[in-house]
């Protein structure tokens, strides 16, 4: 597995390119109300690594899509994300006081205005989709709306969350933990790499469920190695409270399998994820490498 100076350079291109997005996208500070406007400029901007958004290029890259086109899905899908850290660091949710390196949103501001900034973002993401015309044909542009809020919902992110709350302090077989973050966290990956795909030409049946088997593989891997990383790395190196899962007696990869086992796993299922490529060519390389990067990152 290696990462390429020339997909670092392609990867490094996109994350300021959906960061001046999102910079355009974004209530101006100025604009009242202003501090919930600054709390949401401050939750979402700056230090992130944007998988989502670069799961949508690479995907649109499958279809041809536009990129301007897939800048909005992409800000969308960042949109929801990061509302979702804003509301888990929440001190009725994990209660944590570090996120990309700074305070958390409350700790910055405070918690009221927190959570009316996670619940902007999630507004604002799906405002997003219905103002730009992301696809040729407004059903398909109706069925990403669908798409996302499905993937933000009690059948996919938040559903995983109160599933990971329930859990602490339980013990949870290897299939319990994949179902728990098959919502969590692989719902919003699945749901950023088919909406890239649905900004560009129409596909086959077939080739989106082979994106979508792509994306639940390489959204199980993503845990994988946040589970690993967590026991592993340091919190300056993770820009949030490290061994946190431990702390806090939460079921994780590493708890379940243990630390070798667990960077096996990541690897069969990154393994996995390139196989339900095969058949794109040179169409997916961006998504081969995405999946080289999520197994193989640091931080």
């Amino acid at each position: 597995m290696t990462i390429t100076t020339e997909f670092q350079h392609w990867a490094s291109a996109h994350q300021q390119r959906i960061e001046a997005r999102l910079l355009a996208l974004l209530p101006n500070s100025d604009l009242a109300p202003q501090r919930l406007h600054r709390a949401m400029r401050y939750a979402v901007l700056g230090r992130g690594k944007r998988v989502r958004p670069l799961l949508a290029f690479a995907a649109g890259e499958v279809a041809a899509a536009d990129a301007g086109r897939v800048e909005v899905a992409g800000a969308a899908v960042e949109l929801i994300h990061a509302y979702s850290l804003v509301h888990d660091d929440l001190p009725c949710m994990d209660d944590d006081v570090l996120r990309r390196g700074k305070p958390t949103c409350h700790v910055e501001f405070d918690e009221a205005t927190a959570l009316l900034a996670g619940d902007a973002l999630q507004s604002l993401a799906f405002q997003l989709l219905a103002e730009y015309r992301v696809a040729d044909d407004p059903k398909s542009q109706l069925e990403m709306v669908r798409l996302l809020a499905a993937a933000a919902g009690s059948r996919g992110m938040a559903g995983g969350q109160a599933i990971d709350l329930a859990a602490t302090g339980a013990s949870l077989t290897l299939p319990e933990l994949e179902y728990m973050h098959i919502h969590k966290t692989g719902a919003l990956i699945r749901a950023s790499t088919l909406l890239g795909a649905r900004c560009g030409r129409p596909l086959e049946a077939a080739e989106l469920d082979r994106l979508d088997r792509f994306s639940k593989c390489i959204g199980l891997a993503f845990q994988v190695v946040d589970d690993v990383l967590d026991t592993e790395a340091t919190t300056a190196t993770l820009g949030k409270t490290a061994g946190k899962d431990a702390k806090h007696n939460k079921p994780t990869y590493v708890s379940v399998l243990g630390v070798n086992e667990a960077k096996k796993l990541a690897g069969e299922l990154r393994g996995d994820a390139l196989a339900a490529l095969d058949g794109f060519g040179a169409r997916a390389q961006r998504l081969r490498e995405l999946a080289d990067f999520i197994v193989l990152r640091k931080f």
